[in-house]
């Protein structure tokens, strides 16, 4: 060796923040990604795609962000919505605050502008502070401004938005941090496999003992089932305490296949009577919020007559609305289990002539609909429509159904029994419109099940455009269209003497099919129930992409807003 002769330094293997951010993600199973690419992520998400993690790409970030909901309430593992910037992280948004308040963990992770621009107002490109808009309507939110940190800001979000009450979580990735570098050994040693994201909670030895005091006491209880039941995936803990107990129980609409919907003990086409007499309601995974009046006024007893036994993960949540005679904090596996071994080998189970009662008016009800529910008229109204799709779904239990609108909603949520518990997604807490295709694209990726996609017109329309999305990776879904020209009814008259119509009108006998057919999908136009069977059988069969538009009777809606107190009967005018 001369003197002239140098001896390289062996070259440094880096990483950078794209790779980090997948390899966080990947470490902690997180293997779907929905969104919108754009600046700055567009090579995020190719690099991810790249790497091993699906990455679907919708039309709006909205729809993304329903389907990352839907897969955090399937799954239990955070949805993750990847979205640019300020417009599409507030399109977004929309999305994560809903998942908060239905308690399904998600997480928004966005593109955002560099903070020394933002904080100084200077005009960036897309300018704005996302983290301070995020943080009061999601569970969390942080920002990562350094490559090193990254592993620890995903662990952050991905244990807050499954640990206690579930919910969104806002992930704020400015642009710069993309492309920081580090050395790839420091790189993967910084990042977190987070462990034990969601321990047990377990409920207090007293609190159970109360619990079964009180309903012990009950001459007329009612288990009511809510989707955090569903979503707790203990559905034999469930089974075991409602059969153990012998108490009618009531699904809350998510919640409905939890047990199937013919079971003996289910008063769900009874739902009127029993929360009118009952006099001890037990509370699993539901809330007392408008979908059940609040725990009060006319759809209750006399004024402080139930006493309520209350299952939550979250202390807050009791009293919310009305006095919780025995509230029950901690995970919805732990206190039932509890509660059953409590129950010994000798429950008493509720009074004869209370289960007679709640019986006889379930019978009553249903033969008094059963009618209705067979006709083939045409055009069709809501009852004969519903009633075919009764019957694929009972021929059909492992199919998901997906179900929004106005009418559409509430007469489906009572006429269309379910048999599995989470084949039933709907618009949650919050009632919100346009959460259908997103629901739809992420049930068929996250379960492989075929997916019925039951739409009234309107609601259909503000996320319709994704059906190009389900084209395009030719997901098993079927969307029927429940199309009677406009919100609750098309027949609806502008008096103003305007050549406008009115406000709820839209065009007439839209072919919602052909926009199926112009991405390559079936279409399917239908008039009657009997058509619409055979077409729904065809498309579930075949699993393709199909838009099924329903003709159905312009006159035949009415207004909406009474989900909260719809019993089956109500489809016949008799409540």
């Amino acid at each position: 060796m001369t003197d002239q002769t140098k001896i390289e330094p062996e070259a440094q293997a880096l990483t950078d923040g794209f790779h980090l951010l997948i390899d966080a993600l990947k470490l902690n199973d997180i293997n779907t990604i929905y969104g919108v690419p754009g600046i700055p992520i567009t090579d995020l998400g190719r690099m991810a795609q790249a790497a091993g993690i699906r990455v679907l790409s919708f039309r709006h970030e909205q729809n993304a962000g329903n389907a990352a909901a839907i897969a955090g309430y399937l799954t239990k593992k955070p949805g993750v919505c990847l979205t640019v910037s300020a417009p599409g992280f507030l399109n977004g948004l929309t999305a994560l605050a809903h998942a908060t308040t239905n308690c399904w963990p998600m997480i928004l992770i966005s593109g955002s502008s560099e903070r020394e621009v933002v904080d100084l107002m200077q005009g960036d490109y897309e300018e704005m502070d996302q983290l301070a808009i995020a943080k009061p309507l999601c569970k969390a939110a942080y920002r990562i401004l350094h490559a090193e940190d990254i592993g620890i800001g995903v662990a952050r979000a991905i244990r807050a938005a499954v640990s206690g009450r579930p919910g969104g979580v806002y992930l704020d990735i400015p642009g710069a941090l993309l492309g920081q570098v580090m050395d790839e050994v420091e790189g993967q040693k910084s990042l977190v496999k987070v462990i034990d994201a969601a321990p047990a909670q377990l409920p207090g030895p007293e609190a159970v003992s109360r619990a079964l005091d009180v309903i012990k006491s009950a001459q007329k209880p009612l288990i009511i089932l809510g989707k955090g039941a569903s979503y707790a995936q203990v559905d034999d803990l469930v089974k075991d305490f409602v059969e153990k107990s012998g108490i009618p129980y009531l699904p809350m609409s998510m919640a409905k296949g939890l047990l199937p919907d013919t079971h003996p003990q289910s008063a769900g086409a009874a739902r009127s009577l029993v929360l009118k007499e009952s006099d001890v309601v037990i509370m699993v995974g539901a809330r007392l919020n408008w979908l059940l009046s609040h725990g009060k006024g006319k759809q209750w007893g006399a004024p402080h007559s139930t006493k309520f036994v209350q299952i939550d993960i979250e202390p807050r949540e009791m009293d919310s609305n009305v006095e919780i005679a025995a509230p029950l904090v901690g995970d919805i596996g732990s206190c039932l289990g509890a509660l059953v071994d409590g129950m010994g080998d000798n429950w008493a189970k509720p009074p004869s002539d209370w289960i007679d009662a709640v019986n006889a008016k379930r019978d009553a009800n249903i033969a008094r609909m059963a009618p209705t529910l067979q006709n083939n008229a045409s055009p069709m109204n809501y009852a004969g429509a519903l009633g075919a799709l009764r019957t694929i779904i009972a021929e059909r239990p492992d199919a998901i159904l997906v179900n929004e609108g106005a009418n559409t909603l509430d007469f489906a949520r009572s006429i269309i029994d379910m048999y599995k518990p989470r084949k039933r997604l709907d618009v949650g807490t919050w009632g919100v419109m346009g959460v259908g295709m997103g629901s739809a694209i992420a049930a068929a990726v996250e379960t492989g099940c075929p997916v019925l996609a039951v739409e009234g017109d309107s609601a259909f329309g503000f996320s319709g455009m994704e059906v190009e999305t389900i084209c395009r990776y030719k997901l098993p879904v079927c969307i029927v269209v429940f199309n009677n020209n406009g919100i609750y009814r098309g027949t609806d008259v502008n008096t103003s003497g305007s050549d406008d119509v009115a406000p709820t009108v839209f065009v007439e006998n839209s072919r919602y099919d052909l926009m199926m057919q112009a991405f390559g999908g079936e279409g399917v136009h239908v008039t009657n129930p009997d058509e619409l069977s055979r077409a729904v059988n065809a498309a579930m069969d075949s699993g393709k992409p199909t838009l099924i538009n329903a003709a159905i009777d312009p006159a035949a809606g009415k207004e909406s807003g009474n989900i909260g107190n719809l019993n089956p009967v109500s489809v016949v005018g008799k409540k």
